[in-house]
């Protein structure tokens, strides 16, 4: 027996030391050729899964949070089902109780009941005491702002890809692990897209419009300082699309980018574009060339008639002022298709809107221009397109002629794009003058926002059907730059088919619809923009002045 224990102690220690050097050959091989697990250690923990998207001034956009999915295993249910489903209902109001109980009923292994949730959601149904429930720690892109610049932010997938917007355009980068860590800056200012959602919301709801567009943007970097497009959406929770082709849907309808991605017929705004294009290439050599607006212009079976007939011969001025189609067609007749095509093709009209968004819309660009198209393009008819794409071209209006891409990403001092001249300097001087003489004497009195220096065009141009122009539909349009002194944004507002009302006298026109939306944005936002309103500072329109003709006791302003 003496023999035996050192025997057996022997055995022991042998099978302890094997199982060791299992345990030790096991680790070996799991640090050499085991693939990573997906636990994040302490260092990575302080780094977000998706990099954080803010506004220019550092205002958090979109951020990815630890939040919770709720799930269930409905054969394994332990209360009753007829009791619980109420319950979860009252919880998670997005579905009805009955909707619950088919799921708790079904007999099914699992089911989510929510793919992110808060915190404070979990602690409430854990409490319900169903010990089928199912909670596993997922990460939450949050949208901190709401709906606040949803289209330009766009949302993710439950895969954590980017679907829309810049989080699509920039997928990679906010995925990438070394770039994660630091916010991107977007161009946005979270403020003054606020200021311009309120705006064109209430315009839109007091006008029952179908929607809306507003863009602010820096004439000389092409930043976007706001973009607004209703209806709008919530990206914490994106509605689903039944059919994304059908323009009567509700939710297509909310996650289409007005701005980028509907065009447009934007009527009478065009008219600057004409006039400066006339200029430039010497077809008017001088303010007071006067052009026949006695009787409505004929071109084959088309009638060009003016809105407000002046019936009498115009000069450049009154052109603007009055916003004569007849005048803008026989100037663009004489500049001819050749130069109007050119004109358009410098500005992007021939393309989809030059910004990073994926979602952009090509233009309606006609492949044959007939006489009749060369003319009434030169007042917004005929060709459509985004109002990104208007933005654009009267930010080259008043710059100083340069046209610039827009962009959604902030851009460093002295860092703008190079862009392209469109104008001469001389011609944009003469623009800015022209401008804000539409805006003192013309139908864009209503944009003017004291010390602000408006300068801009209105246009309502009614809405292309597929029997015709609709007489009872229209898009309201007012762009606008301040100030025009030394002007740095272009603000554009567009209401789609308004809803005449007491508060725009019954009229669904541009001067009466959005030209106030422009006006109370710009009174809002302008000195958080570093514009200081002076009522002692101005464009020097003097010598444009006498050239309006104004009828014995008439008042010097023109009516809408």
């Amino acid at each position: 027996m003496a023999t035996i224990a050192p025997v057996r102690l022997m055995m022991l220690m042998l099978l302890i030391t094997a199982g060791v050097l299992m345990v030790l050959v096991r680790l070996s091989w799991l640090a050499a050729f085991a693939p990573p697990t997906s636990t994040r250690d302490a260092a990575a923990a302080l780094v977000p899964l998706r990099g954080d998207l803010t506004d220019r001034n550092g205002v958090p956009l979109a951020r990815t949070i630890d939040a919770w999915s709720i799930a269930i295993h409905p054969d394994r249910l332990i209360n009753d089902p007829r009791e619980l489903a109420p319950k979860l209902a009252a919880l998670m109001p997005e579905h009805d109780a009955g909707w619950y109980l088919r799921l708790l009923t079904s007999g099914s292994r699992f089911a989510y009941l929510q793919r992110r949730a808060m915190p404070e959601l979990v602690r409430a149904v854990n409490a319900l005491g169903e010990p089928a429930m199912d909670f596993a720690r997922v990460p939450e892109r949050l949208y901190p702002q709401s709906n606040l610049a949803a289209h330009a932010l766009g949302f993710i997938d439950f895969d954590g890809q980017g679907r829309r917007g810049m989080e699509r355009t920039l997928n990679a980068q906010l995925a990438n692990p070394v770039d994660r860590a630091h916010p991107i800056a977007l161009s946005l200012d979270a403020r003054v897209q606020a200021a311009m959602e309120s705006e064109l919301g209430a315009a839109m709801a007091s006008f029952k419009a179908r929607g809306a567009a507003g863009v602010v943007l820096d004439v000389h970097t092409g930043e976007v300082i706001a973009m607004v497009s209703l209806p709008n959406f919530n990206p914490n929770r994106v509605p689903g699309v039944q059919n994304p082709n059908d323009p009567d849907d509700p939710a297509a309808m909310q996650l289409r980018n007005n701005v980028t991605q509907s065009v447009y017929e934007l009527g009478s705004t065009f008219k600057p574009i004409t006039m400066a294009n006339a200029i430039d290439s010497g077809v008017v050599t001088s303010m007071a060339k006067r052009f026949d607006a006695r009787e409505p212009l004929t071109v084959g079976r088309f009638h060009i008639t003016d809105d407000h007939p002046q019936k009498r011969y115009l000069d450049i001025p009154e052109t603007l002022v009055h916003s004569s189609n007849i005048v803008t067609a026989r100037i663009a007749d004489e500049l001819g298709r050749d130069r109007m095509q050119a004109m358009f093709r410098k500005l992007g009209f021939d393309t989809r809107p030059d910004i990073e968004l994926h979602e952009r819309e090509m233009p309606i660009w006609r492949k044959d221009w007939p006489r009749i198209t060369v003319m009434t393009s030169g007042y917004g008819h005929g060709l459509a397109v985004t109002p990104m794409h208007l933005a654009s071209a009267y930010a080259a209006l008043v710059n100083g002629g340069i046209w610039r891409p827009a962009t959604l990403l902030r851009v460093a001092p002295g860092k703008a794009a190079e862009g392209r001249r469109i104008i001469s300097p001389a011609t944009s001087d003469r623009m800015r003058q022209l401008l804000r003489l539409v805006v003192l004497q013309g139908t864009g009195r209503k944009g003017e926002a004291p010390g602000y220096r408006v300068g801009g065009k209105t246009g309502t141009a009614e809405i292309a059907m597929k029997t015709g122009y609709s007489h009872k539909r229209n898009v309201s349009t007012f762009a606008a730059a301040f100030p025009m002194d030394a002007p740095r944004y272009v603000v554009v507002a567009m209401l789609d088919s308004p809803v005449a009302n007491a508060q725009s006298a019954g009229q669904t026109t541009a001067a009466w619809t959005v030209a106030p939306v422009v006006s109370r944005v710009i009174t809002r936002t302008g000195q958080m923009l570093g514009v200081m309103p002076d009522l002692n500072r101005d464009v020097d329109v003097s010598e444009l002045l006498p050239l309006l003709w104004h009828a014995p006791g008439e008042d010097q302003a023109i009516p809408e």
